[in-house]
């Protein structure tokens, strides 16, 4: 989950900022190296210069887990959060990293982005702030991961496909759950044809986020990602659902979504919250334009299935219920099972997923480390490798807005009373002779 640029406490004023609890001089100009010889003249792998953009929760994550990967620099970090941006750099001083320099301006992203000794560019904001940074990074030369939703409207969709046909700077959705080990596995075995042509896919994104991200759970304060609950309904986070699913359906890759339709139910979770929890605060009486519940239904260009459901507001644990269905047997990630006609021991009874994930086991998965059950290592890894080596991103630009449009289009369908919407071709075209990438060995 992206995390937050926080506002900035009212008696700083950040254009007097220069330095942050030992962070280096922002604004230098420096000369990028390439590659480095060892003492044995040979040629070694380069060292990879990052800039973050971003230094809440999500942003120190990340921040952490490319400081485990070898040969890996952070060399500037902007946050108008002077205690984030401080936290940040005490993460670099404690892993013995040297002080990155440190941009607190509004804009100052735009200082660290036109820095010419930087190889990459990680963003991790609030929503709003994604495209218009992801573009300026893009247009300033820098390969660029950002975090999820990449976009919240189509138009910042086009925007960021636009930029980069026009500038050709690779740029990516750090959607960490396309590298989740266990999916990783289930496409591996897609790909070998045990569960035959998949004709139908289930995905949810059901996080109870109530007292965490959109609300202060000590206070009941609104957080930044308020604002999206009254302002919209939606699928407000489509990305996690989607992540492995694309891949598993070849989705862009000679196939492509047609249409969808998209149903919410009322909003009664976040009053019943305040009201439970805040007996008496205003936010419990506000009105909500979020329904608790949205579920959106996908037919591609060959005629497949897809159910995508949004669930973030109502009290449950933590549940992504991917369900894979093929001509020859189905997988389910809640069971942790699978079935295969012909193989499973039992006629119409399930057996367990583990020893199927050993067996097809992709190499990726031993990268992993880190956040998520070690997916946020293995993107990384796959990032940074992609930028050493100069080779294409792990995750297709058209796969990340693809996944984030599904944001604006459900909220299209459920305002027109559930209409069907056909889903835009960000590709042009291009999804009908694509062939499959990602996680595809090098």
């Amino acid at each position: 989950m992206a995390s937050g640029v926080a506002m900035i406490e009212n008696n700083i004023n950040r254009r007097n900022f220069v330095k942050a609890g030992g962070c280096g001089l922002a604004g230098a100009v420096f000369t990028g190296m390439s590659y480095g010889h060892g003492k044995s003249g040979k040629e070694v792998p380069r060292i990879v210069r990052i800039g973050v953009v971003g230094a809440g929760g999500r942003g120190r994550s990340l921040i952490s887990s490319l400081l485990s990967l070898p040969q890996v620099e952070i060399s500037a970090i902007c946050d108008i959060n002077l205690k984030a941006l401080d936290a940040a750099r005490k993460i670099l001083e404690d892993k013995g990293h040297q002080a990155p320099d440190c941009y607190s301006g509004e804009t100052d992203y735009e200082k660290l982005m036109d820095r010419d000794d930087l190889d990459a560019v990680i963003i991790a904001t609030p929503w709003d702030l994604h495209t218009p940074m992801a573009v300026r990074s893009m247009k300033a030369g820098k390969i660029t991961g950002c975090e999820v939703p990449i976009a919240y409207t189509l138009e910042e969709c086009w925007e960021l496909v636009d930029t980069w046909e026009d500038t050709g700077t690779e740029c990516m959705m750090l959607e960490n759950w396309s590298f989740r080990p266990d999916n990783l596995a289930v496409l591996n075995m897609i790909r070998a044809g045990i569960l035959g042509t998949v004709t139908h896919v289930h995905c949810a994104h059901s996080h109870d986020c109530i007292d965490h991200w959109f609300f202060d759970g000590e206070t009941g304060e609104d957080r930044w990602g308020a604002r999206y609950l009254m302002e919209h309904n939606r699928d407000q986070y489509p990305t996690h659902q989607q992540g492995p699913v694309l891949s598993w359906m070849d989705i862009n890759c000679g196939d492509y979504y047609d249409t969808l339709t998209s149903v919410s139910m009322e909003s009664l979770s976040i009053n019943a919250y305040f009201k439970r929890e805040f007996p008496g605060h205003p936010n419990g009486d506000r009105d909500y334009k979020q329904g608790d519940i949205v579920t959106t239904v996908v037919k591609t260009k060959k005629g497949k299935s897809l159910v995508i459901n949004y669930d973030m507001q109502s009290p449950r644990p933590y549940d992504n219920r991917w369900m894979v269905q093929g001509t020859l047997g189905i997988y389910n990630e809640q069971r942790n099972s699978v079935y295969l006609t012909g193989k499973s021991p039992k006629y119409h009874e399930w057996e367990p997923f583990p020893p199927y994930m050993d067996e097809y086991l992709h190499p990726f998965a031993k990268s992993a480390s880190g956040g998520h059950g070690g997916a946020d290592g293995i993107m990384l890894n796959q990032f940074v490798d992609a930028v050493r080596f100069r080779r294409p991103l792990p995750l297709n630009l058209y796969d990340s807005v693809l996944m984030a449009a599904i944001g604006p289009l459900s909220e299209q369908s459920i305002s027109q009373g559930s209409r069907v919407i056909r889903v835009p071709d960000f590709t042009r075209g291009k999804w009908r002779t694509r062939k499959p990438y990602f996680g595809l060995e090098m």
